[in-house]
């Protein structure tokens, strides 16, 4: 017997692994060859009109702003006061029942509830038409601060179905770029219906009729468009369906007591949402009042429109950036902070430029940081957090929307045109954003060293019963780890 024919016997176990290996390297190139098609079936036939409902719901939420610059609250017997009282309703409502209606979809199914409030508040929407008086007003706002509320956790959990989890992340981001593109597609929307001279209608009653027209239209499509579930999938193969359906296991661990004592207890959660309510001031702020800003800067009620698009855009342009960094480089804290800073920067020179065009210039500069800080904080809180207790802590950092509440209330019409002493108290709650995000980012690496030492003194036993212990005093299981992701 030759050496070479010696070789494989001398060698079988080897071999008899590396074939192992190979066929385990196969399937797993198999496995994201799979992956990669179904996620490019379902982001060609789901992800785009999902995306396109946010859009509606955004520009169903900030019309109000294009319809003042046409005279809507002086047309309707409402003072420009009461405008603010009923964008402050809107967000409280929103706020209040996010979690009910959020639950109603979970029990109805996302295909069924998405397009009822859709319609629903599309229908408010075209009511707002014909309103008179403050009551109305109030009231057509509220319903639809209600109506959208359960729309974006929805959605969420619906996506959820048919992504696993480190794939749904850059989808999560379209959705949050839909706040700011829907700030430059409504102005530019806006523009171009002011240019419509109808015999009977005014022109913030043709935007308030058609947008709502074209929202109930969305929501009786996405009736027929949308699955009940990846199992039912119109446009997925019947193998796909299954892939789909195996690769995605929704965790129900159940929410203990021990995680609800816990998430209440947790000073963290309470210190960054309250940074996170700061942060988000300008953002759901400007998604009503940019087109009155800009209309303070010189330009005509019409202009300022078409105007707002630019700033927007650059909002939009600004959290695709900063998401895409902080997912390649794996940080969030840094990422925050330093959007918050351009906001700074932009916002500081908002309200000391001497020229319209100077500060023109820096509200884009603005709200290119703006709408960073609430989509990073929500993943950097899910990352953070076990399984079990991530609904309730994000639910709680929902409670962001609240910084709607407050911009409501600061761009008061006493403050018009040139609207500084908000914009002032704006640049207070930035700056307090800024300093608050930074000191977490530092709490959370003190934290993280501490648990450093604790661990160092406990043995793997110990480390292990303690992930299981009510007392869970040094070790918490966040995320399946010890320490927290910066």
């Amino acid at each position: 017997m030759s050496v070479s024919e010696c070789e494989p016997l001398l060698g079988g176990s080897d071999a008899v692994d590396s074939q192992l290996n190979d066929g385990e390297r196969d399937a797993e190139a198999l496995e994201k060859r799979a992956s990669r098609r179904t996620n490019r079936a379902i982001d060609i036939h789901l992800l785009p009109l999902l995306v396109l409902l946010y859009l509606f719901n955004g520009l169903d939420r900030g019309n109000i702003g294009n319809a003042q610059t046409q005279g809507f609250t002086n047309d309707i017997g409402c003072s420009p006061d009461d405008l603010n009282t009923a964008t402050s309703l809107f967000f409280a409502f929103f706020v209040l029942f996010q979690p009910f209606s959020a639950a109603v979809g979970a029990w109805l199914g996302p295909k069924r509830w998405i397009p009822i409030i859709m319609f629903l508040w599309g229908v408010m929407t075209v009511a707002q038409t014909f309103i008179w008086g403050r009551g109305s007003l109030l009231a057509t706002r509220l319903l639809i601060g209600l109506f959208e509320a359960g729309f974006y956790p929805t959605a969420l959990a619906y996506l959820a179905t048919f992504y696993r989890p480190f794939d749904l992340g850059k989808r999560i981001a379209l959705f949050y770029g839909q706040y700011a593109i829907a700030n430059a597609f409504s102005g530019a929307m806006a523009y171009g219906i002011f240019q419509i001279q109808h015999p009977v209608l005014k022109p913030w009653q043709l935007l308030f009729l058609i947008q709502g027209g074209l929202t109930c239209l969305l929501a009786a499509v996405a009736w027929v468009w949308l699955p009940a579930g990846p199992d039912t999938a119109w446009f997925l193969t019947e193998e796909e369906r299954a892939w789909v359906v195996k690769r995605v296991r929704p965790e129900k661990p159940g929410i203990t007591k021990r995680d609800f004592v816990e998430t209440i207890r947790d000073w963290k959660l309470w210190y960054v949402l309250v940074c996170n309510i700061c942060a988000s001031v300008p953002s759901t702020a400007f998604s009503v009042f940019l087109p009155l800003v800009v209309q303070g800067m010189g330009y005509t009620a019409l202009e300022a429109n078409l105007m707002s698009v630019p700033p927007a855009v650059c909002g939009a342009a600004g959290l695709y950036l900063f998401a895409w960094s902080s997912d390649h480089r794996r940080e969030r804290g840094y990422h925050i902070v330093a959007a918050i800073t351009l906001s700074l920067v932009g916002l500081t020179g908002v309200v000391t430029a001497w020229s319209d065009r100077a500060k023109y210039a820096a509200l884009c500069v603005f709200l290119s940081g703006s709408y960073v800080s609430a989509p990073l904080t929500a993943a950097w809180l899910s990352g953070n957090t076990a399984a079990s207790k991530r609904g309730l802590v994000l639910g709680i950092n929902g409670f962001g929307n609240v910084a709607g509440v407050i911009g409501s209330l600061l761009f008061r019409a006493e403050y018009a045109p040139a609207y500084r002493t908000p914009l002032y108290r704006t640049l207070g709650f930035v700056v307090a954003a800024m300093v608050g995000y930074m000191s977490y980012r530092f709490a959370l690496q003190a934290v993280n060293r501490h648990r450093a030492l604790i661990r160092g003194a406990k043995s793997d036993e110990e480390i292990d019963t303690e992930t299981r212990d009510a007392a869970r005093l040094g070790v918490p299981r966040t995320a399946d780890r010890g320490d927290y992701g910066l």
